[in-house]
């Protein structure tokens, strides 16, 4: 399959390795004969792919993120793929700076301006604003179903009657936005103080804002009282911010229960280290 893809994007390479820390897609840096590097992206669903190509044409102009090359609509062996720029540098670590860290709340609030496009028909992208509470409600227990057979019944019972006390403390959503849904250190590339982009589009929803602070409080901004504050100052010179310090208990809650979840979709001995980082963060909750 990824000889097709190749050969239909016509590349000429002088090096390809795939690219790790991508959860949901295979995706491989490609070095051109004239040294120029490029991504090819080939989600593992038809969705993703939409869902992809959707964001992309939202997106362009008005968040910094890289440029679509060219794309496939796929076959009946692969549900698409996309060609990519390079975003100059790394994804974001706790070294960086507060003027960096500024700069990626501004970035996310940027994202969170946007609003569902009027009169344009979207197939991959799902607007599920008016029923938030649902679709997080839907989440939670369709990862019950996993998290059942990994930890044992106490544990369970205990999660379920907390997150049914927490809903209740939840404050009307925010939106209709624009929410990547998996904004985190690895999919936010910077270079040096500055922040260039963000990546990864396959999961994003119109929907809450809240729901896109989880991850990256989860691995970025809780580890540094001065990258939290930049974070929230930049945020707040292009939209107004929510009171993070009510919702995020219950999102960081959730979170920790799904991934648990996750991994036991996805493989518990590949994902042992997540695992075992998620059950510590669910027992610290219950």
């Amino acid at each position: 399959m990824l000889n097709r893809v190749v050969e239909q994007f016509g590349l000429q390479f002088s090096s390809m390795s795939e690219v790790e820390d991508s959860h949901s897609s295979t995706v491989y840096k490609i070095t051109l004969l004239n040294g120029q590097n490029l991504f090819l992206k080939i989600p593992y669903t038809r969705l993703k792919y939409q869902r992809e190509l959707e964001a992309y044409e939202i997106l362009k102009g008005r968040v910094a993120i890289p440029e679509l090359l060219d794309y496939w609509s796929g076959d009946e062996e692969c549900p698409g793929a996309l060609l990519l720029s390079e975003l100059k540098g790394k994804p974001l670590t706790t070294d960086v700076s507060p003027a960096a860290s500024y700069q990626v709340g501004v970035l996310q609030a940027t994202m969170h301006t946007i609003e569902p496009p009027a009169g344009k028909e979207l197939t991959g992208i799902q607007n599920e604003f008016l029923n938030w509470s649902q679709f997080i409600e839907k989440q939670f227990y369709s990862f019950a179903e996993d998290v059942k057979e990994v930890v044992d019944e106490g544990i369970y019972k205990q999660s379920i009657k907390k997150y049914e006390e927490m809903k209740q403390q939840i404050p009307a959503p925010d939106g209709p936005s624009f929410v990547h849904m998996d904004f985190r250190p690895a999919n936010i590339i910077v270079d040096g103080d500055k922040v260039a982009g963000m990546i990864d589009f396959e999961s994003v929803r119109f929907g809450s804002t809240e729901i896109d602070f989880t991850k990256l409080y989860r691995d970025f901004l809780s580890f540094d009282p001065s990258l939290y504050q930049a974070f929230k100052e930049g945020y707040q010179t292009i939209r107004p911010l929510i009171d993070l310090d009510v919702v995020l208990p219950f999102y960081l809650f959730t979170d920790a229960f799904n991934s648990v979840g996750w991994c036991k979709r996805r493989g518990i001995e590949k994902n042992a280290v997540f695992l075992e980082e998620n059950l510590e963060r669910l027992k610290e909750f219950l």
